[in-house]
């Protein structure tokens, strides 16, 4: 990958489902060049709306050992984009100066074809305006010389919390999102299908938790002070000299 590629790279093991992302993202984009995100009954049996965000949450492994994941989805703009040579009229398209995939609404017949195609279903059908619709990541704000630099990035990275999401350039190798992606094992979803997905995702990674045999109880208890607990049995080598009982 030679030219230049904008992605977002998602944190799996930060990420803590807070939903900010999706909503700084709805704000932006509604009152923005993307606008309006249509949103039927919401919150009824049958809600339909327009996200270019969504958070999904799932249990993973077998009782009693699971784990919540935490797993933000939208458009991965890939470098093979699947959604692009099926659109007849030419409005969903690729830019060369930066990878982001767009679709142009003045062209766009809202026939549906490109969210057919697509194999992480993160195409939006706009009822109301009845055009595709999709994340742009934030192409409006990204470029807005009136922002100062630090405040150049999409929306729902911004919003991020926990600092989950990185945004720039994964095809060079020394930029920040490059760098996380080959420090921490970075993914592609679904690289079967050979889209060659643009944004990447950081695994989760469990931590082993070390308890020594003293922490398990205080050492201020006042029991154990007057001899009437047996003092703990220091597994450490290095608590052996623990005199303050």
């Amino acid at each position: 990958m030679s030219r230049k590629q904008l992605a977002l790279v998602i944190d799996l093991n930060i990420c803590v489902g807070c939903h900010a992302c999706v909503t700084s993202c709805k704000e932006w984009n509604t009152s923005g060049w993307a606008g309006p995100l249509s949103d039927t009954d919401p919150y009824g049996a049958d809600p339909l709306g327009v996200f270019f965000n969504r958070v999904q949450t799932f249990e993973a492994g077998e009782f009693p050992h699971t784990e919540t994941i935490h797993f933000p989805k939208s458009c991965l703009h890939c470098e093979d984009p699947p959604c692009v040579p099926v659109c007849p009229t030419g409005a969903s398209f690729k830019r060369e100066e930066d990878g982001i995939v767009l679709v142009d609404y003045d062209k766009c017949i809202g026939c549906k074809y490109c969210s057919w195609n697509c194999p992480y279903g993160v195409r939006e059908f706009d009822t109301k305006q009845g055009v595709m619709k999709k994340c742009t990541l934030c192409a409006d704000r990204i470029y807005d010389e009136t922002l100062s630099e630090e405040r150049r990035k999409p929306a729902c990275v911004l919003a991020c919390p926990a600092g989950a999401r990185s945004f720039g350039d994964i095809s060079n190798p020394t930029s920040e999102v490059s760098q996380a992606i080959r420090d921490n094992a970075g993914f592609q979803i679904m690289p079967e299908m050979g889209t060659q997905p643009a944004n990447h995702y950081l695994p989760r990674r469990k931590t082993k938790l070390v308890i020594h045999d003293d922490e398990l109880m205080r050492a201020d208890n006042p029991l154990l002070k007057e001899g009437e607990l047996p003092r703990p049995q220091l597994s450490d080598p290095f608590l052996d000299d623990v005199t303050s009982w």
